[in-house]
């Protein structure tokens, strides 16, 4: 239990997209009631009205109005109420998830909702461009009046630290998350390799993904692939399974929250990003049971997999060295076995009683100081 402030609990408030559809949600949501647990007074602003995950909590739901058309006075009204809300509550910290990519609306946040606050910035990808805007000014901006910036991984705390010369960013890793396997009416007994996340081509890659499983000896071993998740290129995308001949052996599967089914039953899963941030799709494989087959992309898949004892690691962007790696996972039984019987120990360090004691530790120092 965290010390008290004036006889009350430490109020932290996690602002954020969302709480739906994304690893990034899914992690603002658990890091709610992993500080619930811890006894602070949690709060949590989204702007838009997307609840898929369990959070504790109170939630003011900024974009419960959004269905409504939008408009600029709207945009403005959102905005003043979380100001109202930020004023009203006197949070003691806020921990801003949020991508943030235009310079003037960070800068109106700076003057307005988040003046005089004790601020954490949260960087959940190596693409920094979209947790800081280009406009150096208000970036640097941000970094001097923020209390700390905390990377999801270790390659984005030294980026950051590097890019504005300073030394307020650390990382503190995604939890893993207990899975609930509940879908017990669906039928799970083909074979199949599993990809999780958004549909979204300039970032994970599908192109490399359907290549290399084409060039892999899964077709012939009747093998399927299954695509779960949503995003802007979906269409695309099943144009290019059509394309490619794939369609007798590739699914897609619309976005649920509850994967532990899927993973639970797949070979292995597999990630081909161009970037990443700390992939929490990794985690819950692993946390499942379930051994991975991943790009060596920027950033987290290096700070996650242990090459050839809980999955393989090959180079990014690398047709033939991916197909190898789909190959072996998928036809050595005794590897993909002995992999899989490791998955689980090789990230107890990511467990949520150790995670929250970092953030813990960190809130207390920002308090203090």
């Amino acid at each position: 239990m965290p010390d008290t402030l004036h006889g009350r609990k430490i109020k932290v408030c996690l602002v954020a997209i969302s709480l739906g559809r994304g690893g990034a949600e899914r992690s603002t949501a658990l890091l709610s009631k992993m500080l619930v647990t811890k006894g602070y007074d949690v709060s949590l602003i989204i702007l838009n009205d997307w609840v898929a995950y369990e959070y504790a909590g109170t939630l003011y739901n900024l974009g419960r109005n959004k269905k409504q058309r939008d408009s600029v006075l709207k945009r403005w009204q959102r905005f003043a109420e979380m100001r109202r809300i930020i004023k009203k509550e006197k949070f003691d910290v806020i921990i801003d998830n949020r991508t943030r990519v235009q310079g003037m609306k960070e800068w109106l946040y700076l003057k307005w909702p988040y003046r005089n606050q004790k601020l954490v910035y949260v960087v959940r990808s190596f693409n920094l461009d979209q947790y800081f805007p280009q406009n150096n000014r208000v970036a640097t901006k941000m970094v001097q009046r923020a209390s700390a910036i905390v990377g999801v991984s270790k390659a984005i705390a030294a980026k950051v630290n590097s890019r504005f010369a300073t030394s307020k960013a650390i990382s503190i890793y995604n939890p893993m998350e207990e899975l609930a396997v509940t879908d017990s009416n669906r039928d799970f007994r083909e074979r199949y390799i599993l990809f999780l996340g958004r549909i979204e081509e300039s970032v994970k890659n599908f192109s490399l993904l359907l290549a290399s499983y084409k060039a892999s000896v899964l077709l012939e071993a009747n093998i399927r692939l299954k695509i779960v998740g949503e995003g802007p290129d979906s269409e695309w995308l099943q144009e290019q399974i059509k394309k490619m001949g794939l369609q007798d052996h590739v699914s897609m599967l619309p976005f649920t929250p509850e994967v532990g089914q899927y993973l639970k039953n797949a070979l292995y899963l597999t990630l081909t990003s161009r970037y990443e941030g700390f992939p929490r799709v990794l985690i819950e494989a692993l946390s499942m049971g379930t051994p991975v087959v991943s790009v060596d992309c920027d950033s987290g898949p290096n700070e996650i997999i242990q090459h050839e004892k809980n999955g393989l690691l090959v180079p990014n962007h690398d047709e033939k060295a991916l197909t190898t790696a789909m190959n072996r996972m998928a036809t050595d039984e005794a590897f993909r076995k002995e992999c899989a019987s490791y998955a689980k120990k090789s990230i107890e360090h990511l467990q949520q009683e150790h995670i929250s004691k970092l953030w813990d530790q960190l809130i207390q120092e920002i308090i203090t100081n």
